[in-house]
């Protein structure tokens, strides 16, 4: 496994076949952009790097090309602007979906579908009923991205490796989403463990840092007009996932049946993933406080459904 065509070659899009090549993932990358100039500058640039790296062949594709890949990326879609929520951009973006998920079913493609472009939960859903592949072909970004950003927050805060931080972030990819505090731990602490023996960091402080997490994109985008490199390093890490056959545990969209009380529904949970795409759903046993927000998660997206 080790083809992978990219559909949307603009700041998620590049930035994602940059990690892609920096960490010597897959061997053979098509890009798919209406704009092909810069595929064709961006296929350059890649190249130049590939005698520090790995051996590559990245190309500008079309959809044809789709039909023996193993994995499609899509990225593309309308960009969130400065107030603009993700769940805002679903009727922008729908469209543009359809156009490109219709074109690469009918390819003959087999493979599966990663889907990253915002509201990355309904779209992948919307993805799974335009398709009519199986569940586990088809997975979302989702909060792959704000786990890390949590993470990586809290590693700061306390200095501490941000890999050695395990808490998950669930829901949706958007303002409804939640840290799993319970299920939490820091080097093999639990969150209360770990504050009970650190008072320099209070409940209070992990109520404000999982505003900010929220926050980010919105903080980002105000200050640079998007966010690509943190989401384009997390889809790198899930595609490494599936052509790896890891098994790897991550918090991607993933559609229910059944988990935390929905069906036909794609929401962040932790799942296994692997060659076959998500090989398991994880339900992680919830407390109140935390079905509560879950709950809270899964009907606002349900009012946004496709």
């Amino acid at each position: 496994m080790n083809k992978i065509i990219l559909v949307g070659n603009g700041d998620v899009g590049s930035s994602y076949s940059f990690a892609l090549v920096a960490q010597g993932i897959g061997t053979e990358i098509g890009i798919i952009d209406l704009n092909q100039q810069k595929v064709s500058g961006d296929i350059k640039d890649l190249a130049h790097g590939l005698a520090y790296v790995a051996p590559k062949s990245i190309y500008s594709a079309s959809y044809q090309d789709c039909s023996d890949a193993d994995l499609v990326v899509i990225t593309a879609g309308a960009a969130q602007i400065t107030g603009e929520t993700r769940l805002e951009l679903l009727n922008r973006n729908a469209r543009i979906m359809k156009t490109i998920v219709t074109e690469i079913v009918e390819s003959g493609f087999q493979g599966i579908f990663l889907i990253a472009s915002n509201p990355v939960d309904v779209l992948t859903q919307y993805v799974k009923e335009l398709t009519g592949f199986p569940a586990n072909k088809v997975i979302g970004s989702g909060t792959s991205l704000d786990t890390a950003r949590l993470r990586n927050t809290i590693g700061e805060r306390i200095k501490v490796d941000p890999r050695d931080v395990n808490i998950f972030v669930l829901g949706e990819h958007g303002d409804t989403q939640f840290p799993v505090w319970s299920h939490g731990n820091i080097g093999g602490l639990s969150i209360e463990e770990w504050l009970d023996k650190h008072p320099d960091l209070s409940r209070n402080d992990l109520d404000e840092i999982a505003k900010e997490v929220r926050e980010a994109a919105y903080t980002i985008i105000e200050a640079k007009g998007s966010t690509h490199y943190g989401i384009a390093i997390s889809l790198a890490r899930i595609t490494k996932a599936i052509l790896n056959d890891e098994n790897a545990v991550l918090p991607v969209s993933v559609h229910l049946t059944g988990e935390y009380g929905a069906s036909d529904i794609c929401i962040s949970s932790t799942a296994v993933i692997n060659k076959n795409g998500i090989k398991e759903i994880i339900e992680i046993p919830l407390n109140e406080e935390e079905m509560k927000k879950m709950s809270t998660s899964i009907e606002a997206l349900k009012k946004m459904i496709v």
